[in-house]
């Protein structure tokens, strides 16, 4: 009898100190862990948070100039190979202000604008061809500038945000550390808090990083696309400029 009691009281206790341990139990879902995140983990998750919403921002302008100019372009290059085959210079100038998101728009009518103001001399000069070239190598040049402008800010947010939330990380281990010295235990309570900044801060890091990372490699293939594009209408322009001297 005093065996079967003393089995019970063993029992009990057991139960008991189980149902404090569960009941201490650690929140480890994604709202949990945030909300047990320190004041250095939540201004690197706020910096994070910015480096997403402006890489965002550059992801939906970038795509919105680069189907603007591709979709015009598909739009210009006919009609304007179609007037400057019937020698209409005028109207081919005037095709491509009226497609000013295009950018071979852009490039040939820097070029044709070039070759318009000397147009009414008596023989076009090699004086004359290489000033247009020249205007159709700025327009270039401008237009390609433009199509990066905000690319090295995804390049820069991809390489460095990783090594934002690695501190965010390494925050997390001390506080661990700390924790357990703390308590002066190794029991999961000592260390949740911080193991859960160094878990949400690698995510985090790695969420704002890989979007960014894709987004710019895309994007710069499809500036690297738009560059051949307009060289290629440069030359096509040079050789009618040289055919229409041949023909003076």
């Amino acid at each position: 009898m005093m065996l079967l009691t003393k089995l019970g009281m063993a029992s009990y206790q057991l139960a008991f100190f189980f149902q404090q341990e569960a009941s201490g139990a650690e929140d480890f879902t994604i709202w949990g862990m945030i909300q047990k995140m320190g004041w250095t983990a939540r201004v690197v998750a706020i910096v994070l948070a910015f480096m997403s919403m402006y890489s965002i921002a550059v992801m939906v302008e970038r795509f919105l100039t680069y189907k603007g100019a591709r979709d015009q372009s598909r739009e210009f290059a006919p009609r304007v190979a179609q007037a400057l085959k019937d020698n209409r210079i005028e109207e081919a100038i005037n095709i491509s202000d009226r497609h000013r998101k295009s950018h071979l728009a852009i490039v040939v009518n820097a070029g044709l604008q070039e070759f318009q103001a000397h147009q009414m001399s008596q023989d076009i000069s090699g004086d004359i061809v290489e000033a247009s070239k020249r205007a159709l190598q700025r327009a270039t040049a401008v237009k390609a500038a433009e199509f990066k402008r905000g690319l090295s800010g995804l390049a820069t947010i991809g390489s460095t945000a990783p090594f934002v939330g690695l501190f965010g990380t390494v925050v997390g281990i001390i506080n661990s550390f700390q924790g357990m010295k703390s308590a002066e235990s190794s029991g999961i309570a000592a260390v949740a808090g911080g193991i859960s900044e160094a878990l949400v801060e690698t995510a985090f890091g790695l969420i704002v990083a890989l979007p960014a990372v894709w987004a710019f490699n895309y994007f710069q293939g499809k500036v690297e696309s738009f560059q051949v594009e307009m060289e290629n209408s440069s030359s096509e322009l040079i050789d009618y400029f040289l055919k229409r001297r041949g023909a003076r």
